[in-house]
C-alpha cells in the first residue's frame, strides 16, 4: 500500500531527476534496499520537496551546494540534471557554484563546474539528437525472379 506522501514524492521525484532514473532506482532495489527507496521517495521527495515553503528551483540550488560541501559528485551531477528541469539557468547555476567556492572551498567550486561543463555538454547533444530528423530507411531493391 503507497501512502499519498510517496505518491506525490514519486511524481516530483521523476519530474526532478527523469522518469527513467527514479524507474531504474526503484527496479534495481530489493528486498534489502527497497525500504530505503520507500523512505526517500515518501520523506524526502514527498514530505520535504513537497512543501510549499520554497520553489523546486529554489530547492535544487540548496542541495546543489550542500552535495558540494559534502563532496557527493555523484549526486551532484543527478542534481544539475535535476536543476535544470526544475528551470534553473546557467546563469543561477554558476552564482550557486561561485557561493561553493567561497564557501565550501576552491577545490569544490572546481569540481563544480567541471560536473557542470560535463552535464551542459551532455544535455546539449541529447537535444541536438532529439531535433535530428529520423532518416528515411533506404529501399531494398526488389529481387528479380
Amino acid at each position: 500500500m503507497t501512502s499519498r506522501d510517496f505518491e506525490t514524492g514519486l511524481k516530483i521525484r521523476k519530474a526532478v531527476l527523469g522518469d527513467a532514473y527514479v524507474q531504474r532506482a526503484l527496479a534495481n532495489a530489493d528486498a534489502f534496499s527497497m525500504p530505503f527507496q520507500t523512505m526517500l521517495t515518501e520523506y524526502c521527495w514527498g514530505r520535504v520537496w513537497g512543501r510549499s515553503g520554497a520553489t523546486r528551483r529554489q530547492r535544487s540550488l540548496m542541495v546543489l551546494c550542500m552535495l558540494a560541501a559534502l563532496n557527493r559528485a555523484q549526486e551532484f551531477e543527478t542534481h544539475v540534471r535535476g536543476a535544470l528541469r526544475n528551470g534553473c539557468t546557467k546563469a543561477e547555476l554558476r552564482e550557486a557554484f561561485l557561493q561553493i567556492a567561497i564557501y565550501c572551498g576552491v577545490p569544490a567550486g572546481v569540481e563544480a563546474f567541471r560536473i557542470a561543463r560535463r552535464v551542459f555538454d551532455e544535455e546539449a547533444k541529447a537535444a541536438r539528437q532529439r531535433r535530428r530528423p529520423n532518416p528515411k530507411p533506404k529501399s531494398r531493391p526488389k529481387a528479380r525472379g
